[in-house]
């Protein structure tokens, strides 16, 4: 009898298995909204739509076009959120970090919320890359500068029992006074349970924040958990630096964003270098956690793996976007993975349960730094199997052809510089490639989970890399070689790169002296603050850049700059004309299959159509943004200098369609559906690259 009822269990349970087993399943991608930063908690840029797809989408047009209002006008403003869009409400941020809640079937402006109260222009703030949003409380939580803000989403209030009456200031609880320290967010971090997990970004020179990762209690804006990524005594990881380091050390900070995989209660978070960027004398050791994926328990921040991309990184190789949560198939056995891009071009690819590679990556041996009191790296870990996204070396063969004079130029700065993937920064110029902005870049690559494809944009440019000796005559040259060259140039001339900055000569005759003593110690836009600056230092400065006379030096190490040596700035290392020294593509697209880890295509992405360079009509250009893939077939990427929108067809690289946009869109577009029609956005706020500034957000569709 007993038998009996226990067969009787058994087929019992062998048919309702058997049904559900044949139920279909739900598809996560299905969901019409784009409700998480870069379209799901994997960071995967994908969505299961197929209304717009390869067979029509050369008809798309405008559906409707926002415009915020408060561009810059002198073109110093960008736009590079990736809104999120929930129950027919899209949610982003204006170029003055305003939070805008549109219905985004229409472009109708529902309600703004201010965080600056219209005093935005004395704050340097930055940019916003992403919201989150906390479904259950139905409440926004962004970052707008030093601050993260909780806003009712039904009508852009504050939620006053959150933090400080709706705020919380993100420099409390770092471990240190960090009031006179430059310290903002940039992108959004995760929500787990009732946790928003959130990193930062801090300065890259002397006057340096640590970037620990903090997880605050949603309901209350309270610290419920710190991880420091320069770890204190007894930590791990805590011998990788020297002993004082974690009281005075600043960076290992995650400014790109996170990943989660909610099952598994794990978050992911790459970091960006130690600072000073270039410089390590006073970090001697391998600096765990800077430059690393770390594998945090969720629910306490404790380390669950970590694994370092580049040891005591003196080249600003941050790892610059989320990394993709994916599954490959390696030898038959699908493995829960991720995929991490970077700005040198590598991919690695790494068991996101253990933090092993799936396939070999090899420390290589590097040349040893010149530079006194350096102590570099002796290897650097790199992929064996899965291949680079973009170029990584230059030979004389690519140097630029496209005329007598960009071809003679580019000879003799190959002459006359240095060239090696991981030769150490020294006194003599050095060719740097891909350049400081990637290979890879914050946008993220997009994957197609159904196969199992990877998706990223990559920039291939050159750029010049050059330390120079601290050696200055006057403080006021002092203070600007330690703090505003890098930006602005030995030349005052300013460059395309933060946000068009501008140039400094003939400044004193557009700005009185308290006004550029204000700008200075508050920030402007994207320029951040230097409130660490003495009242003497400040007018030091402005008399350097203004050429009136100053006290004799030398002023080495007078507060300024406690090292020998500083960065010789910013510089694309560009010919007369403007362009790389190199041929193109200046920029790329590429797809990856990530079970045969190989390249299935790669196109130019972007254009300069004054150009016809021989094997070169499309030359590709400089990208900032990133992907978002469908199972309509379709590759929708903005992000290029020539301020145009594309797709692709996934499955060759063919171009399906192109569109001018008002201003460029150095952004991800979303895609969304509502009452059964598919949309795809795009935020339009140039600013970079010479461009114009916009303050447009752009939806397109199919025509009714």
């Amino acid at each position: 009898m007993k038998s009996i009822h226990k067969l009787l269990q058994v087929t019992y349970w062998f048919l309702v298995l058997t049904i559900l087993s044949c139920q279909p399943k739900t598809d996560p991608f299905s969901n019409p909204n784009w409700d998480q930063y870069l379209g799901s908690l994997g960071s995967n840029q994908y969505k299961s739509f197929d209304q717009i797809n390869v067979n029509n989408v050369s008809q798309l047009v405008p559906l409707w076009k926002y415009h915020a209002g408060d561009r810059d006008p002198n073109d110093r403003s960008q736009i590079q959120c990736n809104p999120l869009v929930i129950d027919g409400v899209l949610y982003g941020t204006s170029p003055q970090l305003k939070l805008i809640a549109l219905d985004a079937a229409t472009g109708e402006e529902m309600w703004k919320f201010d965080p600056f109260e219209d005093k935005y222009d004395l704050f340097g703030m930055g940019v916003n890359r992403g919201l989150n949003y906390w479904a259950e409380g139905k409440w926004i939580l962004y970052t707008a500068g030093s601050n993260l803000y909780a806003v009712n989403a039904l009508n852009g209030e504050l939620i006053p029992t959150f933090g400080n009456n709706g705020q919380v200031d993100l420099k409390k609880g770092l471990g240190r006074v960090m009031d006179s320290v430059f310290y903002v967010n940039n992108t959004p971090g995760v929500i787990y349970n009732d946790l928003l997990i959130l990193g930062g970004r801090v300065s890259e020179g002397a006057d340096h924040a640590p970037g620990h990762i903090r997880a605050y209690n949603i309901r209350s804006g309270e610290i419920a958990w710190i991880f420091h990524t320069i770890p204190h005594p007894g930590e791990y990881g805590y011998e990788t630096w020297p002993d004082s380091a974690y009281l005075k050390s600043g960076g290992a900070n995650v400014w790109a964003g996170f990943s989660l995989d909610a099952e598994e209660g794990i978050v992911y978070a790459p970091t960006g270098s130690a600072s000073f960027d270039f410089y390590g004398g006073d970090r001697a050791g391998q600096n765990l956690f800077a430059n690393s994926i770390i594998a945090l328990d969720a629910n306490t921040g404790e380390r669950i793996w970590h694994f370092q991309a580049r040891h005591h990184d003196i080249w600003d190789r941050d790892l610059p976007a989320p990394p993709n949560l994916i599954t490959v198939k390696k030898d038959g056995i699908e493995i829960k993975a991720l995929a991490q891009i970077s700005k040198s071009g590598h991919l690695f690819v790494l068991n996101r349960l253990t933090g092993e590679p799936i396939y070999p990556i090899k420390e290589v041996e590097v040349a040893k730094s010149q530079l006194e009191g350096e102590e570099s790296w002796p290897t650097q870990p790199v992929p064996t199997v899965y291949p680079t996204f973009s170029r990584t070396a230059l030979t004389t063969a690519d140097l630029a052809i496209r005329s007598d004079e960009a071809s003679v130029y580019a000879k003799n700065a190959w002459e006359n510089s240095d060239f090696g993937e991981f030769l150490p920064p020294t006194l003599k110029s050095k060719i740097l490639f891909p350049g400081m902005d990637g290979g890879g870049e914050w946008g993220g690559a997009a994957f197609d989970p159904t196969t199992s494809v990877l998706y990223t944009n990559s920039n291939e440019m050159t750029w010049q890399f050059k330390m120079n000796r601290y050696e200055p005559l006057s403080l006021g040259q002092s203070v600007y070689e330690s703090t505003c060259q890098s930006c602005h140039g030995s030349d005052f001339k300013g460059n395309q790169l933060f946000g068009n900055v501008p140039q400094l000569l003939g400044i004193k005759d557009r700005l009185a002296t308290t006004e550029m003593k204000k700008v200075i110690s508050r920030g402007k836009g994207v320029m951040p603050a230097f409130a660490r600056l003495s009242d003497r230092e400040l007018n030091a400065v402005i008399k350097f850049v203004t050429g009136e006379p100053e006290e004799e030096g030398p002023f080495i190490n007078e507060g300024a700059w406690p090292y020998p040596y500083y960065f010789d700035g910013y510089k694309k290392y560009l010919a007369p004309d403007g362009l790389p020294i190199i041929q193109p593509p200046w920029g790329q697209m590429t797809a990856i299959d990530m079970n045969e880890a190989k390249v299935l295509w790669q196109v130019p992405l972007g254009n300069v159509d004054s150009l016809d360079i021989p094997g070169h009509q499309v030359t590709g250009t400089e990208n900032y943004g990133g992907a978002v893939v469908t199972s309509g077939g379709v590759v929708f990427i903005a992000a290029t200098s020539d301020e145009k929108f594309r797709a692709f067809d996934k499955s060759n690289g063919q171009l399906l369609w192109e569109v001018d946009l008002p201003a460029a869109g150095y952004a991800t577009p979303a895609t969304y559906v509502i009452d059964g029609k598919q949309y795809v956005v795009i935020a339009c706020g140039g600013g970079k690259l010479g461009t114009k500034s916009g303050d447009a957000y752009v939806a397109f569709g199919l025509p009714e």
